[in-house]
């Protein structure tokens, strides 16, 4: 019974000082941060939003009753574990669950939407790419390797912008997808009629109609090396299928060219950001990106493709 009621007091000291420990920050920020008494057994403290810490100090059972600032404290964050490519796989696979059981972030549960923030802090702290993942961006021809290049199906947001799609009356939104060719980023939303849900084709024919934003990609190296400048230049509304016909050109796409502002002209904006939007790869692998956009927020969860086709 000593021991454990010394390892609880030491944890409510822990608690209590919280807010003045080196560790705080850390607290507020990470997902896991590990605190161990080399004289005792780990202790494990998690917070409302399920993150926890583990205590690191030169306290024994028989110092419980010392000063705390006389011991040393040792933060050390899942960036200081070593982490297997069996645990990243494992990450990885919860991440996936809990995208296909609540529809990309569309009905996320606050529990689940928590549950996915830890995920990608984790898989953040471990990110392969934590360098250069904007590599050849530009569209430099002399890029041997372009990290970001590809085909990108979102299976979780937590953008606004993008959710908000999913409280259309009429539509519901399709696949999504990121199709990257530096120097030109498309975005791609697949649309089709919600009552479509509702019934199988042999009665209610399908229809989806696409969009699609197009984007020029800049590398951004003096703010960092894992961000993309976006420059939007047009948007595209294409009916791809109308009552169960294929779209073969009888009905034309709707082109809007976006018009081009030259921002280093206006007062008050940084001549190094010249474009109005961003993203930062959080995680990038050979299977899954994550990203965080600018304004208005938000990240969005990846998977590789092989092609976008409707």
């Amino acid at each position: 019974m000593k021991f454990s009621i010394c390892g609880v007091l030491v944890v409510s000291v822990a608690l209590i000082n919280l807010s003045s420990l080196p560790f705080s920050k850390a607290f507020s920020s990470r997902s896991c941060v590990h605190v161990r008494s080399p004289q005792t057994s780990s202790a494990t403290i998690r917070n409302p939003l399920h993150r926890s810490i583990v205590l690191y100090s030169d306290l024994s059972p028989s110092d419980v009753g010392d000063d705390e600032e006389d011991s040393d404290w040792t933060i050390v964050t899942a960036s200081e574990e070593n982490i297997s490519s069996d645990d990243k796989e494992g990450l990885k696979q919860k991440m996936l669950q809990l995208c296909a059981s609540y529809d990309r972030g569309y009905s996320a549960s606050p529990s689940a939407r928590c549950q996915v923030d830890d995920l990608v802090q984790q898989l953040k702290e471990v990110n392969p790419n934590k360098e250069n993942a904007a590599a050849g961006i530009d569209g430099d021809a002399y890029s041997s390797t372009i990290p970001l290049k590809g085909i990108w199906r979102m299976i979780w947001t937590t953008a606004a912008d993008v959710l908000t799609l999913g409280a259309n009356p009429a539509v519901a939104p399709g696949a999504i997808y990121q199709k990257i060719e530096p120097p030109i980023a498309t975005n791609i939303i697949d649309f089709i009629p919600r009552i479509q849900t509702l019934f199988p084709s042999s009665i209610l024919p399908p229809s989806l109609l696409r969009a699609e934003v197009t984007t020029r990609t800049s590398s951004r190296p003096n703010q960092s090396s894992n961000r993309v400048g976006l420059t939007f230049e047009a948007v595209k509304l294409t009916p791809i299928q109308v009552l169960g016909f294929q779209n073969d050109g009888f009905l034309p796409p709707l082109s809007i060219n976006l018009p081009q502002i030259n921002l280093q002209d206006l007062p008050g904006v940084d001549p190094d950001g010249n474009t109005p939007g961003y993203f930062d790869v959080i995680y990038l692998d050979d299977e899954m990106l994550i990203i965080q956009q600018n304004e208005p927020g938000g990240y969005f969860v990846s998977i590789r493709v092989p092609d976008c086709d409707p």
